[in-house]
């Protein structure tokens, strides 16, 4: 049966339903590909950046994971979606902000603090240059010079400190196929599905999810969103900033592709201007030897004992 559900990839759908513990453990795990045993939102969690030319929507998670051994371990997530490219220089900001933040360090005893290691995710409503996968894990990893990893000791804290993952999530290469968890939790992010008549609006298969609970309970919480008037109308308000986005981007665009054309003409008249230049400048040297090949010739002929008048006759000729 085919339900309709509202499109998480607006900023105001996206918050309700991630501010739902169980649906944030759901999709966080799955990026993980770890048990988040426990997770909470942490203080000033919903930051709508929205600017003359972008709108970043940011959440921080705290989480407890369950780790191969079976051992917890408290990490942040830095999650930071967006429908529109922009300048790394935003994200880079954000990220420095949160390892500035006091709040995010651990206090022990008979040890000097540190950082909570951290994890970004980025939720990306484009592409990223010409990689192809939907989901991207960068993870680093502690090398000595001669290029062995090392392993000894880690993970530790100092380094954890200093150094965090990341996982990028391109929406627009999520292309319905479901193979693996992760596939399955973000499919219903993938604008495939979306409603022609209605963006607001994505289309899924709900037997794809019969057989799991946490995925029914999240088509539940985004098919209560899509009758959530509230929400329709924050969509709606996303859709009119966009609108005035695009209105505006192509507004320079063709201003651009303007001066483009006339920077080309201005160009090509510089160039026949040129060629004319070049042109002149060859008919004067052309001139110029002529000339001086009619002194040489000239002064020959005085020296012959020609006078003024039989020289200019006989260049006549």
């Amino acid at each position: 049966m085919i339900i309709r559900v509202a499109n998480p990839i607006y900023d105001s759908v996206f918050k309700y339903m991630m501010e739902d513990e169980r649906i944030a453990r759901t999709i966080l795990s799955a990026l993980l590909k770890k048990e988040v045993v426990e997770v909470q939102i942490r203080r000033n969690e919903y930051t709508n950046g929205v600017r003359d030319n972008i709108s970043m929507f940011r959440i921080d998670f705290g989480a407890r994971i369950r780790e191969d051994d079976g051992s917890l371990r408290l990490i942040l997530i830095e999650m930071q979606k967006t429908w529109l490219e922009t300048e790394t220089l935003r994200f880079r900001q954000y990220l420095g902000a949160q390892y500035a933040n006091p709040e995010n360090m651990v206090h022990e005893e008979m040890r000097p603090p540190y950082g909570i290691p951290m994890v970004a995710v980025y939720i990306l409503g484009h592409r990223v240059g010409n990689i192809e996968v939907p989901v991207l894990y960068t993870n680093h990893k502690s090398y000595d010079y001669e290029g062995h990893e090392v392993t000894k000791g880690l993970p530790d804290p100092f380094v954890d400190s200093l150094t965090h993952d990341s996982i990028i999530v391109q929406i627009p290469l999520l292309h319905g196929q479901i193979n693996n968890r992760l596939e399955k939790v973000l499919s219903v992010f993938d604008q495939t599905n979306k409603e022609k008549a209605d963006q607001h609006i994505v289309q899924l298969d709900d037997a794809k999810y019969h057989d799991d609970p946490d995925m029914q309970y999240i088509l539940h919480r985004l098919a209560m969103a899509s009758g959530n008037a509230q929400l329709r109308q924050d969509m709606n308000v996303e859709d009119e900033y966009f609108k005035a986005i695009e209105d505006r981007d192509t507004a320079i665009m063709s201003r651009d592709k303007i001066i483009k054309e006339k920077d080309q003409l201005i160009s090509q008249k510089d160039q026949q201007i040129s060629q004319k230049d070049q042109q002149i400048s060859q008919k004067d040297q052309q001139i110029s030897q002529q000339s001086q090949l009619l002194d040489r010739v000239r002064e020959k002929l005085r020296k012959q004992g020609l006078s003024e008048d039989e020289i200019k006759k006989w260049l006549e000729k």
